[in-house]
């Protein structure tokens, strides 16, 4: 103890009395400095009325028709909110840990500043001072000024910036009440990854709405707004739970908002992110990027990706999903068909890196059988020394000699070494972790498909290509590739409309005509090189014979058929060619999809299109698309062909669909050198089309026995075919085509029924009442 307490005490007294000398010194010093500086800057500063006006830069949205966001466009993640939508316990949070004083001050903190410049020049330590109200400013305004609606950079540093934010924060607070203060701030406030605003950060780390945060989650996004770029749960979970349970949560017991209690039970549960740091990808890429280029050419890119506008489409999830995997797993069939096994192009021991540090994103979503992910290899014995090991996140399995027989290879060292990444499809599961697995690659075949709604013309689903990150070209809507055998049905029709009947008969024969001068003879040959002589139209169509149908072009006429192909809107310009009946016009997929919707949908085409309405963030509507029905052909005449490509799915080229047991018609198509193939099919409600190629003009697989449109886009078509059944149909109660009144069925010789337009039928056979046959009888050719 000490000899002199008295004296002590007087020193402490004299300590006492100079910190208050120096804080009333300092509490003058920033009151005059505010006021000369206020009066200095006051003239250089933007109308804080521009709020009353300001609408925030938000995200303009893309809705499948059951509301579900396809896609998203924005610079800004923002969704903006009211503040009674904000949960009580995240402003309480807020408040606490940023603002203590905010319902007091008048936008500036006069106790927050001087205790900052205290601490400054006692100790020399730095602290922020700024309130709410004073991050709004520099949010709004001092980052950027409003000049004629657009905000510009003013590049303000130092002290004349904190001069500024602190003028505009007392003018905020002199037009705007606290809740319009704090319900600004809260849309605007940074919370990482590209988020915006409370709203925007509770979904991005919590998937779930700011109004139903509990108290860690909020105490959490609290946390996070000092620095989200450093704090994110997503990037640092320990220095954001540890800012959470040892700053926010005291700092809202000390103020009153929670008790003591309930701050040491909140600390003490775990910090759960749910969502994900970087926003979904589409399930519907090369659809969205249709409609956005379609956005941003109609309103601009400033409103497409700031005004918050919302995009109702007419995509079907579902089908879509369906749609994106048919075509996946539709190629890795014909690729393993096809192709050999190729060097995995990514092996982590070149790279410099170890096996055990490498993280797929993959692996960190849950996995279901049949779904392809990647795996390392840790192991790759020689033959007979074992299966080949892999790592899929923290756990190791088998590769066994069964899951990579497809590439004919003896041994995993003859496919890969260890380090090597490749991809392998899951064929069981125990516990949610790979149990089997069997060996995949990436197909560098190229496919596309549409399914479009026939009385409407809604596209329903659209994949265009494989995958959209290797190439954004949009095979379904861009890509203009020969139709091969997919037009046929285009030149019987107009045979149909000239009074040629399904019996009507074309000698299937070689044959040869002049091609003009110094041009060598056109001598068109059938698929199989064989020749059937006489055939009826119908068995041609159904198997696809060349030969009758160019003869059936040219008893048309040329030109007749290109005015048919106009009327179909289908392969732009064409020129009246014996080759056109061949499929040597060009067109894209959803004009060829559009085209055969005309057949079930009573001879009318519907324009295709993708979106319903459009509206803006105050929700007034900015364009409204409804159908277009163009009248093509006759309603009888539609009725006779679908009636016709229906054999071509019973018993013609298309003859594995019928295993579908579904009230289904369409076509084949394949181009010379099997350079392209094509499946275009429908039932009463929907048509789709697949399309199945390279890029680049070239066979798949080879030049004389390659891939046809019943091997490669049959196949994929079934798949979608399939799953549509399944889920947007009734199956004990399928749908039927409409009959059209002038319709006669008639017994032919050989004992089946087939449909006439009234008056064409043969007169001799027995003619039946009008009704169509039962989707079950067979009709011999």
């Amino acid at each position: 103890m000490s000899d002199n307490p008295t004296g002590e005490r007087r020193i402490v007294v004299r300590i006492a009395k100079q910190a208050i000398i120096a804080a009333l010194f300092i509490t003058a010093a920033v009151a005059g400095g505010i006021s000369g500086f206020l009066f200095a800057y006051a003239d250089d500063l933007p109308e804080i009325s521009a709020l009353d006006n300001y609408q925030p830069k938000t995200i303009t949205r893309l809705l499948a028709r059951d509301g579900q966001v396809v896609a998203e466009f924005a610079v800004e993640r923002r969704v903006v909110v009211g503040y009674d939508d904000i949960a009580p316990v995240l402003r309480q949070a807020i408040l606490a840990s940023e603002d203590a004083d905010f319902e007091q001050h008048f936008g500036l903190s006069i106790s927050r500043i001087v205790m900052t410049a205290f601490n400054d020049v006692v100790y020399g330590q730095r602290f922020g001072a700024s309130t709410i109200t004073q991050q709004l400013a520099r949010m709004l305004f001092l980052q950027e000024y409003m000049q004629g609606g657009v905000f510009q950079r003013t590049g303000m540093r130092g002290v004349e910036r904190k001069i500024k934010e602190m003028i505009v924060a007392i003018q905020i607070e002199k037009r705007y009440t606290k809740r319009e203060i704090f319900t600004l701030y809260a849309n605007h406030v940074t919370m990482g990854h590209g988020a915006y605003g409370l709203e925007a950060g509770s979904r991005l780390y919590f998937d779930k709405p700011a109004k139903d945060l509990s108290l860690e989650e909020a105490a959490t996004i609290a946390a996070i707004i000092q620095t989200p770029a450093r704090l994110s749960p997503f990037v640092n979970p320990d220095q954001a739970r540890s800012r959470r349970d040892n700053y926010v949560l005291p700092r809202m017991a000390a103020e009153g908002f929670i008790s003591q209690n309930d701050a040491s039970a909140a600390a003490q549960r775990p910090l759960v992110v749910k969502g994900q740091p970087m926003p979904e990808r589409s399930i519907a890429p090369y659809f969205a990027e249709e409609i956005r280029k379609t956005l941003e050419q109609k309103f601009g890119a400033d409103a497409l990706y700031h005004a918050g506008m919302v995009v109702q489409t007419t995509l079907d999830l579902e089908l879509q999903e369906a749609a994106n995997r048919a075509i996946d797993r539709g190629l890795r069939r014909i690729d393993k068909r096809r192709s050999s096994f190729r060097k995995p192009a990514r092996n982590l021991i070149a790279e410099g890196q170890s096996i055990e540090g490498f993280k797929s994103v993959r692996w960190s979503q849950p996995m279901a059988v049949g779904d392809i992910v990647p795996a390392v290899v840790t192991a790759a014995p020689k033959r007979g020394a074992g299966p080949a090991r892999l790592r899929i996140g923290p756990h190791e399995v088998d590769l066994p000699p069964a899951g990579y027989a497809w590439t004919r290879r003896p041994a995993p060292d003859a496919l890969f070494t260890v380090g090597d990444v490749v991809e392998v499809e899951i064929r069981t599961l125990r516990d949610d972790v790979p149990a089997t697995v069997a060996l995949e690659q990436t197909p560098i075949l190229e496919a596309s498909l549409v399914a479009i709604d026939n009385r409407t013309g809604e596209i329903r689903a659209m994949v265009g290509g494989f995958s959209f990150d290797r190439s954004k070209f949009n095979r379904a809507t861009q890509a203009r590739r020969q139709l091969g055998s997919i037009f046929k049905p285009i030149v019987y029709t107009a045979a149909i409309d000239k009074g040629f009947t399904p019996v009507s008969i074309f000698i299937d024969e070689p044959v040869s005509f002049e091609a003009g001068p110094n041009q060598p003879p056109y001598a068109p040959m059938n698929y199989d090189r064989t020749y059937e002589g006489p055939t009826t139209l119908r068995r041609a169509l159904e198997q696809s014979r060349n030969i009758p149908a160019v003869k059936a072009l040219i008893e048309v006429g040329p030109a007749q058929v290109v005015e048919y192909a106009q009327r179909f809107e289908l392969g732009g310009k064409l020129q009246p060619y014996l080759s056109l009946a061949l499929g040597s016009a060009e067109a894209t997929l959803v004009d060829a999809v559009s085209a055969y919707s005309v057949f079930p949908n009573q001879g009318v085409r519907m324009t295709p299109y993708a979106v319903t309405t459009i509206v803006d963030r105050e929700g007034s509507v900015l364009e409204q698309n409804r159908p277009q029905a163009h009248e093509t052909i006759r309603a009888d005449t539609a009725f006779v062909m679908t009636n016709l490509l229906r054999g071509v799915v019973q018993r013609g080229t298309g003859a594995s669909a019928a295993s579908l047991n579904w009230p289904l018609a369409g076509k084949t198509g394949t181009v010379d050198d099997y350079t392209d193939t094509w499946f275009i099919g429908f039932d009463p409600n929907i048509t789709v089309g697949v399309w199945v190629g390279y890029d680049e003009k070239k066979p798949i697989g080879g030049s004389s026995n390659g891939e046809t449109g019943a091997t490669a886009a049959l196949p994929i078509w079934m798949d979608f075919m399939r799953t549509y059944i399944d889920v947007r149909n009734d199956r004990k109660n399928p749908p039927s085509f409409d009959t059209p009144g002038n319709i006669a069925f008639v017994t032919l010789e050989s004992g089946t029924t087939e449909a006439f337009i009234n008056g064409t039928q043969p007169q001799t056979l027995q003619t039946l009442e009008p009704e169509p046959p039962p989707a079950e009888v067979p009709a011999t050719p």
